[in-house]
């Protein structure tokens, strides 16, 4: 975590430390939205839903991601207070820069042109060669594993059950089920080092909450979010997760889960 800084309250003009948070990227470094302590933090009146994110990119991979937009609770007076962020510089290099090869300036200020190949009488100089073409990244390793053999769904414990025997196959360790039977409307979570999963046994899409509610699970558990749906996903929901790399699994009567989107399939490839 960062170290704290100093946030004036607009309220009571008193001083509140803050350090902001860093979140796991989808490559597993942390990132923390860059504050602008130059612009004075604005009272949080009005909570819409375009105001509680804020873009971020990650430095070590350049992914850009939708994080909490940093916020602070004056212990005094109890006003909140949104904090300023840096908006994401464009990618590719800063506006105005002039490209590698680009004229300069010599000395006395005169327009310098890198000198031109000597051409040949009547020979027309040679055409530049292009150059190639940057190569696709090579697909993560494939982990061999013995096949996967799933529990036959008959009930919302049956689901929880093969969810989780899913989850160890993956790699992931101490899987841990809720005690008690689930309720058939509502998901479950599963538990274990790095992972917060939910396994949705009803017979209802799971819809664009229910996605953002185990993304945000994970944040706060800085671990992995994973989820499980009998009746598979809502067009919202299958958007957003795929925004926020949250990989969506559904698996049908017989036990089986089946990755629907690539968050899905990089996970199956690579294990926990």
């Amino acid at each position: 975590m960062a170290d704290a800084v100093p946030v004036r309250c607009p309220g009571c003009q008193r001083e509140n430390g803050y350090a902001a948070p860093a979140f796991p990227c989808a490559c597993g470094n942390p990132v923390a939205p860059p504050l602008d302590l130059a612009s004075p933090p604005r009272e949080l009146t009005h909570r819409n839903w375009s105001e509680c994110w804020v873009a971020v990119r990650c430095e070590a991979c350049g992914r850009e991601s939708q994080w909490p937009h940093p916020e602070v609770g004056c212990p005094s007076c109890g006003t909140v207070v949104l904090i300023p962020v840096h908006p994401l510089e464009p990618a590719g290099g800063v506006a105005g820069q002039p490209a590698g090869g680009a004229t300069g300036r010599g000395p006395g200020g005169d327009v310098h042109t890198p000198p031109r190949a000597a051409e040949t009488p009547g020979r027309p100089s040679a055409a530049p060669v292009p150059s190639a073409a940057p190569a696709d990244p090579p697909p993560p390793p494939q982990v061999a594993r013995p096949a996967f053999r799933p529990v036959t769904i008959r009930t919302a414990r049956d689901a929880v059950v093969s969810a989780a025997l899913y989850l160890r196959w993956l790699g992931f360790q101490d899987v841990r089920q809720p005690d008690g039977r689930p309720i058939p409307s509502a998901a479950v979570d599963l538990r274990a080092p790095g992972l917060v999963a939910q396994v949705d046994p009803s017979t209802a899409p799971a819809g664009l909450r229910a996605v953002e509610c185990v993304w945000l699970n994970g944040l706060t558990a800085c671990a992995t979010s994973v989820y499980f749906s009998l009746a598979g996903y809502t067009a919202d929901a299958r958007a957003r997760a795929d925004d926020l790399g949250i990989p969506l699994f559904v698996m049908d009567l017989t036990g089986m889960p089946q990755p629907v989107n690539d968050p899905a399939e990089r996970l199956l490839g690579t294990g926990a």
